[in-house]
């Protein structure tokens, strides 16, 4: 049976923090960036972890199971 591959843009998207947990970015924060308040973008900026009822999806996508 062929190894399994990681989805790269999974790859890219995700890390992980010291305990094992899936850290990711915020969206909405890469253009359309002038109609956002400064509060709105400054907390865009803010990495957090992923939900729990996304976490079986994400971690499919990076071969995790």
């Amino acid at each position: 049976m062929p190894k399994v591959k990681t989805n790269s843009g999974a790859k890219k998207r995700f890390r992980f923090t010291g305990t094992g947990k899936i850290k990711r970015h915020h969206a909405y924060h890469s253009h359309i960036l002038t109609k956002k308040t400064k509060k709105q973008k400054r907390n865009l900026v803010h990495q957090t972890l992923v939900d729990r009822s996304n976490l079986k999806q994400v971690r499919d996508l990076l071969c995790l199971r």
